[in-house]
């Protein structure tokens, strides 16, 4: 029997799971620069992902250069300023319960402690918060849209493209932060790329090479095991708990 139908490759399965649980979400990258070449070639594989009768729902803006520090002035000062900005699509839910209100603070808490800043420390969290609209220093920016009026699967399909692309990042090296925080600036970000009506922004995503002595970067976020989400029918042996932060070689 070949390889194939025995199963995958020992070391092709070892770099699938070894690109999963080194993927985080980096909030420091060096300004060294990304080939235009790397980036298409990430896009071009992550455009393999499956989407409901092959729509293909996504649309990316890549900015580097003169173009990425200009609208990132410019929505990092809107941001100091306290400028709210307009929600386009709930994010997170209206009203907050167990267990994601305690995940939501401990992994807050987690960042701002790695950065020294304390509760109350109003100005600083203002600061930090604010530092998303410079990708965190990443030398690109990715910039996602979507046409108005499609449905709730293509979102689903999206969130596909979306892990495909922070998974082919980490194929080359590279890290990733992808962010919600852009959309209340969308008329601004609109204006600046001129985006096509009907076409409304999912989120962003700085790319690039992670600042390995950053402290935020030595977070490592916890998630549940199989046995908090998951159950079998009929029931199986028993599932793994909870999963502590996972390390993968040469991080902290």
């Amino acid at each position: 029997m070949t390889a194939c139908r025995q199963g995958l490759p020992s070391e092709f399965s070892r770099s699938v799971e070894e690109a999963i649980l080194s993927r985080r979400s980096v909030r420091a990258f060096l300004p060294d620069e990304v080939p235009h070449a790397t980036i298409a070639r990430i896009l071009e594989v992550a455009a393999r992902a499956p989407s409901g009768s092959n729509i293909q729902p996504w649309r990316v803006i890549i900015l580097t250069g003169r173009p990425l520090a200009a609208l990132t002035r410019e929505l990092e000062a809107l941001a100091l300023s306290g400028d709210p900005g307009e929600e386009v699509y709930a994010y997170y839910p209206t009203r907050w319960r167990e267990p994601h209100l305690a995940r939501r603070r401990k992994v807050g808490w987690d960042l701002y402690g790695a950065l020294g800043i304390a509760r109350g420390e109003t100005e600083k969290i203002v600061r930090q918060q604010a530092r998303n609209y410079l990708f965190f220093g990443a030398p690109v920016g990715l910039l996602f849209t979507i046409e108005q009026d499609l449905e709730r699967g293509s979102w689903l399909d999206y969130g596909m493209f979306l892990q495909n692309i922070m998974l082919a990042a980490r194929g080359f090296g590279l890290d990733t932060c992808p962010q919600a925080a852009f959309v209340k600036y969308h008329r601004i970000i609109a204006s600046h790329l001129d985006i096509p009506a009907g076409q409304m922004l999912v989120c962003g995503m700085a790319l690039g090479h992670r600042d390995p002595d950053a402290p935020e970067n030595q977070i490592a976020t916890e998630r549940a095991g199989p046995a908090d989400f998951a159950r079998f029918v009929p029931p199986a042996a028993e599932l793994p708990g909870r999963a502590g932060p996972h390390r993968t070689c040469g991080e902290a």
